[in-house]
């Protein structure tokens, strides 16, 4: 198959299209290669995809309809799946307009590129983030998410609206999944796991922000990218919508879209969290404790009962397993990439 995937330079599309190409799938990746981190970073996973005859990468912004456009003409995709996002929680703080400009603009760009072309699937990617401080645990597909607590989570809402609204007019199928708190190797290094082994490697404190007291359904990146793919085939109408007593479909009655969580449900405390890099690294933290910062959310947790509804499958490896992937993995890249 034809896939076009946007992001292929951050952390889940690169995994997602290294998958896709060793599968023997063709991939155009699109990317604009912002700073929020490291280049080089960036850079080098793209050279990894390179290393794929069939991988065609296009450098040009979201917001750029032009360039996008050429890009998906040239594709012929089968499937779009639209991961590129200015990500980060805390970040939206500091500068909303870049959420506004890539979650919003730029994820209508791709809306009307696949009003255009007919895809036969648009999937996308939004965020646990969306429930908010959603009291009723754990987090269903069919539970009110209307009070987000960040701009990041209010522009992957409105993502999610937009794309309701297309797919009901223009009927093309839409999957939306939300992921919870991806990790693993060539993650992010703005995220809490990259910080804090680099942190404990320096022995410099660690900053533990709500006293410790949060708790987040981790995902490991392997298992985002099978729920991803599976999704793929799995495209939303009538003809597969779920008619169990057990289980809420969230296929809308209005159009061909579905919104689907991709975690595990087993959340985790942050100080066990903490416990678990320490034993893969042989080292202990020194650890400062905080109070919780504002636009977070105590805790995240994945009902995956639609997920395995749909596609027979929920993610399952351990937290020991993937942080010792990602220290794995650190250790050995981090003079090559220049991450401290």
């Amino acid at each position: 198959m034809r896939y076009f995937i946007t992001g292929t330079a951050g952390f889940i599309g690169f995994h997602l299209a290294r998958r896709l190409l060793e599968e023997g799938h063709e991939v155009t990746g699109f990317d604009g290669m912002t700073p929020y981190y490291s280049l080089r970073l960036k850079e080098a996973r793209h050279a990894a995809l390179s290393q794929f005859s069939a991988f065609t990468p296009s450098i040009a912004m979201l917001e750029d309809k032009v360039a996008l456009e050429a890009a998906v003409d040239r594709a012929r995709p089968d499937v779009i799946v639209h991961l590129a996002a200015q990500a980060g929680v805390r970040y939206s703080l500091e500068n909303p307009q870049s959420y506004v400009s890539s979650n919003l603009v730029g994820s209508w760009n791709i809306m009307e590129i696949a009003r255009q072309t007919n895809i036969g699937h648009l999937l996308l990617a939004s965020t646990s983030s969306i429930y908010g401080a959603n009291p009723t645990i754990p987090f269903h597909e069919s539970d009110k998410a209307d009070d987000p607590l960040t701009i990041y989570a209010a522009s992957k809402k409105g993502m999610e609206l937009m794309a309701h609204s297309y797919s009901h007019l223009y009927k093309f199928p839409v999957t939306a999944f939300r992921f919870f708190t991806v990790y693993g190797p060539w993650g992010r290094p703005d995220m809490a796991l990259f910080k804090f082994v680099k942190a404990i490697l320096s022995d410099r404190e660690i900053e533990i922000y709500g006293e410790g007291l949060m708790s987040r359904d981790f995902t490991y990146i392997d298992d985002l990218v099978e729920g991803i793919i599976r999704l793929s085939h799995v495209v939303p109408s009538e003809d597969n919508r779920l008619r169990r007593p057990d289980v809420i479909d969230s296929l809308s009655h209005q159009a061909p879209f579905r919104v689907v969580n991709i975690g595990g449900g087993q959340p985790v405390g942050l100080l066990e969290f903490v416990d678990t890099i320490e034993r893969a690294l042989g080292r202990r933290a020194r650890r400062k404790m905080l109070p919780m910062q504002k636009g977070e959310v105590p805790r995240t947790f994945a009902s995956p009962d639609l997920l395995v509804a749909l596609t027979g499958y929920k993610p399952e490896i351990s937290l020991d397993t993937g942080i010792k992937a990602f220290v794995d993995w650190y250790l050995e890249v981090r003079d090559d990439l220049d991450l401290g």
